[in-house]
């Protein structure tokens, strides 16, 4: 325990940022608009369910697949 109190020490990190905001007072209110315009988006589940049951799975190798028959098939 310290019986002199030090001050309290503020990285130059942090002396930027609260001058910043001292001279921008505008400046976390443009930054929470732009986050909401990017990424606080409403996001309507039951459309992306349908969209991800309506997906057509691509086969593993598309140039190349085996006929119903078990022969082998090459696109010409």
């Amino acid at each position: 325990m310290y019986l002199i109190r030090r001050p309290d020490y503020q990285s130059d990190t942090t002396q930027f940022i609260q001058q910043l905001r001292e001279q921008k007072p505008g400046l976390e209110k443009r930054q929470f608009d732009g986050r909401e315009l990017l990424w606080d988006k409403k996001v309507d589940r039951t459309l992306w369910q349908d969209l991800r049951a309506s997906r057509v799975h691509q086969k593993a190798y598309v140039y190349y697949s085996f006929d119903q028959n078990g022969s082998d098939s090459i696109p010409t």
